[in-house]
């Protein structure tokens, strides 16, 4: 009987509640806080849009071909852009949040959460952020910078708060975390140096080449103006495994120089060959550095 008893008391205590309970009530609280999350996401939408849009005309005129520093300026305008995305991402859920009833502040302050959520993970994103600043202040790269950043060779497409973009000659966009680039190789900032090996046999009459190879030369100086100065023939050389070869230096803007590499030994080959000297059927493959 108690049993019975205690069941219809609590079945006649939650319907007097349900009957009791104001439904109108809630349900004006329901949809004025769904209006009212709906509008702060608006809000901040609209606030997003229209801010990058201002930071876009801001650096427009920066990020102009003929701008000297154009690479630099499109860096900072990129990470610009990632932190006012961070920021009004931010404010937004502190909104929505609040809106919802959810004490933050208090939270933050007295339940110790900002040093829980660093524990948890903040920690790494505070260092990509410091290294990405680092980058940014200390020049080590730039958008369209030709880079390699451990085992990864590529151009930069981004530099952002948290990742670094760099696209792979074969088309692979690889992310790297800002706190795992340590050693920056880049390979935009000085002129290059391009080697060309003509192989030789030991029968070549190598003293004809020098006279054949700066008759190209300035036949193809005029045609590319990233050569810098004059090419330096240095003459004779062994490559392991003992292949003999005759070697002419090219100094050149960064980025150019394997298309220059390839272009100026096959007009070596075929002035050789035109002056009727016998080369070896096997080549070496041109290197740079």
């Amino acid at each position: 009987m108690d049993l019975v008893t205690t069941t219809a008391t609590s079945s006649k205590w939650f319907q007097n509640y349900v009957s009791s309970f104001d439904w109108e009530k809630f349900g004006h609280l329901i949809a004025s806080r769904f209006m009212s999350l709906l509008f702060l996401t608006v809000l901040f939408f609209a606030i997003n849009i229209v801010g990058k849009f201002i930071l876009r005309r801001s650096f427009k005129r920066y990020l102009q071909p003929d701008a000297g520093s154009s690479n630099r300026m499109q860096t900072i305008s990129m990470l610009t852009m990632n932190l006012f995305h961070y920021t009004i991402l931010f404010f937004w859920i502190y909104a929505i949040l609040s809106t919802l009833g959810v004490p933050v502040g208090t939270l933050i302050a007295g339940a110790g959460i900002f040093s829980l959520a660093l524990g948890l993970g903040a920690q790494g994103f505070v260092s990509d952020l410091v290294t990405g600043i680092s980058i940014l202040f200390e020049q080590q790269l730039d958008v369209g910078d030709v880079v390699q950043i451990g085992t990864i060779e590529g151009t930069v497409t981004s530099v952002g708060l948290r990742t670094t973009q760099v696209t792979s000659t074969d088309g692979t966009l690889n992310f790297i975390p800002n706190r795992n680039i340590t050693i920056v190789s880049n390979r935009s900032r000085n002129n290059m140096h391009a080697v060309v090996n003509i192989p030789i046999a030991p029968t070549t009459p190598v003293e004809k080449l020098p006279a054949i190879i700066q008759d190209v030369n300035a036949k193809l100086l005029p045609q590319h103006p990233s050569v810098i100065g004059d090419p330096m023939i240095t003459g004779v050389v062994t490559l392991p495994p003992n292949e003999l070869v005759f070697q002419v230096g090219l100094t050149c803007k960064s980025g150019t120089q394997f298309t220059l590499q390839a272009t100026f030994l096959t007009a070596y080959l075929k002035a050789i060959r035109q002056a009727g000297i016998q080369l070896p059927t096997h080549a070496t493959m041109p290197n740079s550095k």
